[in-house]
């Protein structure tokens, strides 16, 4: 019972709740969360190696249905041909690349199957919220090497706005853009190469790092294990010390019952030993002559 009692104390109680809805959060969202990301970068490694390794190739062999995105082929460098919309031209503010505000240009290349946003590449504004001047692409129809990327989506209150005249983004969202310019792109956007026309500074590829998210998801159900076993450490330790100290309590009892019959035996031996010398002193004391006595007392007061 004194166990029971010391578990369904109301502190245990909450601690308890609390650990369990610790380790639950950290085995269903935590954890999956950093090793998903894990995943997700790695594949995106591969991604980038494969298309890396990979020569360009014109885009109608790549993407076969330029109306939907297909993951896997993020990355790879195809070749079109075609002509750059710069009246439907977009700025992409609040940008950094390599530590340093920039500004990214987007703008819709119009081919003979389909118009895909083509990201140019950066410049340097003169501030982080000024609108730079951007140099014009080539007119003319021109064939360009560029990546396929997957589009970033717009957060609520983030859509393509004119700024000054200008039409400006904040995320590279192809479906936003169409909306605001009422065109069609495709679901995707290109990343243009370097030395290509039209091409500002390049942007270069992500470096091909795991990141800690493989660690950080191991030390997330490291967590979600040592939380419950060090609250069951604490409980045992707290329900041993009870039942020590309720064995100890139950030791002074005895020996408090004990104390008085203990203390009896004590007198009583004291007293027997007490009788005994006086019992000894009386036996070996001088024995008196009655007659020596009489004679004393006569000599000294006269026989009467």
């Amino acid at each position: 019972m004194s166990v029971l009692r010391a578990i369904l104390r109301p502190g245990w109680i909450a601690l308890g709740i609390a650990v369990v809805a610790f380790a639950a959060l950290c085995f269903s969202v935590l954890a999956p969360w950093q090793l998903g990301k894990n995943s997700t970068t790695s594949h995106r490694n591969e991604l980038i190696r494969e298309a890396v390794a990979t020569s360009s190739e014109p885009i109608a062999d790549v993407v076969r249905t330029p109306g939907t995105f297909d993951p896997e082929t993020e990355w790879r460098e195809v070749a079109v041909t075609g002509r750059y919309r710069t009246d439907q031209q977009v700025l992409l503010r609040l940008r950094s690349i390599e530590g340093r505000p920039a500004v990214e240009v987007l703008t819709p290349f119009e081919t003979a199957g389909a118009t895909y946003l083509v990201n140019r590449g950066y410049v340097r504004p003169p501030k982080a919220a000024d609108i730079p001047e951007v140099p014009a692409p080539p007119s003319e129809t021109v064939t360009i090497n560029a990546r396929i990327r997957g589009p970033e989506g717009t957060s609520p209150g983030r859509e393509v706005s004119r700024v000054d005249g200008t039409m400006t983004a904040y995320s590279i969202d192809p479906a936003d853009v169409a909306r605001a310019q009422r065109t069609e792109l495709a679901p995707f956007y290109l990343q243009l190469s370097a030395d290509q026309p039209g091409s500002l500074a390049p942007i270069a590829l992500p470096q091909l790092e795991s990141g800690p998210y493989l660690s950080y998801g191991l030390q997330w159900l490291a967590f979600g294990i040592m939380a419950p076993l060090g609250v069951a450490y604490f409980l045992f330790t707290e329900i041993r010390q009870r039942r020590r100290a309720a064995t100890d309590r139950l030791t002074a009892d005895e020996d408090a019952a004990d104390a008085p019959a203990s203390a009896k035996e004590r007198l009583r031996d004291a007293g027997f030993a007490t009788g005994a010398r006086q019992r000894h002193t009386i036996g070996n004391a001088p024995q008196v002559d009655d007659e020596q006595v009489k004679r004393k007392l006569a000599d000294r007061y006269g026989r009467g």
